[in-house]
Order: structure tokens, then sequence, then C-alpha cells
């Protein structure tokens, strides 16, 4: 099996696992875009240190790892920083249309068989997909 294959199996679990720690410590869904926007909008002012921890550790965590992954990373990212720019702004902008992220959909949200969070993961994927499709293959910019 490619090593690629077992960090991203590595990983997912790491997440998955992540996931439940959280909910079975606070109750609550681990749903890095509410997490980071309690924070912005101030809304998660109750537990501020809390969703400080948490991005510290989604930043730091990999940080700690690369070590670990020899020859680096080839993560495949354009280098036109307009196109990287505009990903992160539609992301964002995509996170609070969908009232939720990845995390909160598609790991926590099928996990607990939420239709809700079942919809949302097949919408976004597909929006990916198409994304893609359009950016790459049809225009050639990324």
């Amino acid at each position: 099996m490619e090593m690629d294959w077992v960090w991203g199996l590595v990983g997912g679990g790491l997440i998955g696992l992540g996931g439940a720690v959280f909910l079975l410590g606070n109750g609550r869904i681990m749903g890095a875009s509410g997490i980071i926007g309690g924070l912005i909008d101030g809304s998660g002012r109750s537990n501020t240190a809390e969703r400080l921890a948490f991005l510290v550790g989604v930043v730091v965590m990999p940080m700690m790892l690369l070590p670990l992954y020899e020859g680096g990373v080839d993560t495949h990212l354009t280098s036109n920083i307009g196109v990287i720019i505009a990903a992160g702004l539609l992301v964002g902008v995509g996170t609070r249309i969908a009232n939720g992220c990845t995390s909160g959909h598609g790991v926590c949200g099928i996990s607990r068989l939420s239709l809700r969070g079942i919809v949302a993961t097949v919408f976004y994927i597909l929006a990916g997909g198409l994304t893609i499709v359009l950016f790459r293959h049809i225009l050639g910019v990324i």
C-alpha cells in the first residue's frame, strides 16, 4: 500500500477520533467552521480558550508530524495566489451557506446518520467535483 494512502487513513482516523472526543467531552459537534466562526463573530465567548486550543492543535499537530513524512508533502497546490485567495473565500462562504463544513457535516454528521449532514456532504462533494472540472479541465486555471 502506498504511504500516501496510509497517511490518509491515519489522518482520517485522527479526525474521527478528535470528533468523538470533542462530542463526548463537550456534548457539541466538532465543526471547524463553527469553532472559528464563534471566535470571529463573538458568539463563542463563553468557551474562547477551548476554541483557541482546538485551532492551535489543528495548526501545530501537522507541523509536529511533518518530520515523520520524509521527502515533504506534495499538495499539488497552484502557485496562482489569486486562485488560492478566491478558493479560501469561496470555502468560507460555502461553509456559512451550508451551516457547517466537512468536519461538522462530513465527519460528525454522517457518523451520527444525520440526514442534514449526509445531504450537505453530497452537495459539497458534487460542488467540489464540478469546480475541478470547470477550473482545471475547462478553464485550465489550476
